[in-house]
């Protein structure tokens, strides 16, 4: 009896131990998704990205078409990668030099109607990309995978730097190369991306198509326009642990633009 019971107690134990991984795992951005009628779907990337990037974007692309949900592919970029303004219906992926304003990667994304993703950005601050810790490839590697990942709708699976790797591109990290490597996506990144587009819309947000939304909504709001480039138009801050934060600016009658900001350290 006494064998048996310090087995159950040592199973409880490591039960309890592994209970916060698979929480983890449950890691949408606010139900945030692009509206599409049917399944898999393919969202262009826009590639304004230098060459030094380049072997990041086609790996993160091919990374993430490996969802049995979404299709990613890589197309003339439509933006100068200085201003990364947004286009309608995909993503547009830049780098430059930012200059030295705090922040490492950001994933920005335009809501309408509360949920629905209409364009979306991510973009590589070269200014810190070009000094330690930072000009790796394993570094660019995670933050490309990450902040593209970000403009589907996925969130972190953890955002706590010191913790061992999950093996995952959405894990924050201070060695990227682990062991194990957060270079890439991993299961319960494909399995939440299941999750976020089991469900079909009526109406389309992506390939540039936007049309009118049953709920009436309009299709074509102002604010699509926005460019929200400066850290001062990007709204309120709505969540922040020193490292990852996210702001959100509201236009009303449930248009709005959420900025994911990964800060660097200086």
């Amino acid at each position: 009896m006494k064998i048996t019971s310090l087995i159950l107690l040592s199973f409880l134990f490591l039960l309890m131990a592994f209970l916060p991984f698979q929480v983890s795992a449950n890691h949408s951005w606010g139900g945030y998704h692009w509206a599409r009628t049917s399944n898999p779907f393919t969202l262009k990337l826009g590639d304004n990205v230098t060459s030094v990037w380049d072997a990041y974007l086609i790996e993160a692309s091919s990374d993430w078409s490996g969802s049995s949900v979404l299709d990613t592919t890589i197309v003339a970029g439509g933006t100068r990668a200085k201003n990364c303004r947004p286009t309608n219906g995909r993503m547009e992926v830049c780098n430059a030099k930012y200059g030295n304003n705090g922040w490492l990667g950001i994933a920005q994304i335009w809501i309408i109607g509360g949920t629905h993703i209409t364009q979306a950005v991510a973009k590589m601050n070269d200014t810190y990309f070009s000094t330690l810790p930072y000009n790796t490839p394993a570094w660019k590697r995670l933050v490309m995978c990450q902040e593209i990942a970000h403009g589907f709708g996925l969130d972190h699976q953890d955002e706590t730097f010191d913790n061992a790797n999950l093996g995952t591109c959405m894990d924050y990290t201070s060695n990227p190369l682990g062991p194990p490597s957060n270079e890439h996506p991993n299961t319960h990144d494909y399995d939440m991306l299941m999750t976020i587009y089991e469900h079909l819309d009526t109406f389309t947000t992506i390939n540039q198509v936007l049309s009118t939304p049953s709920n009436g909504q309009a299709g074509n709001p102002a604010f699509l326009s926005e460019l929200l480039d400066d850290p001062r138009q990007w709204g309120k801050r709505i969540r922040d642990n020193g490292r990852v934060a996210v702001f959100e600016k509201d236009f009303g009658h449930g248009n709005k633009v959420l900025t994911h900001v990964l800060w660097a350290t200086e």
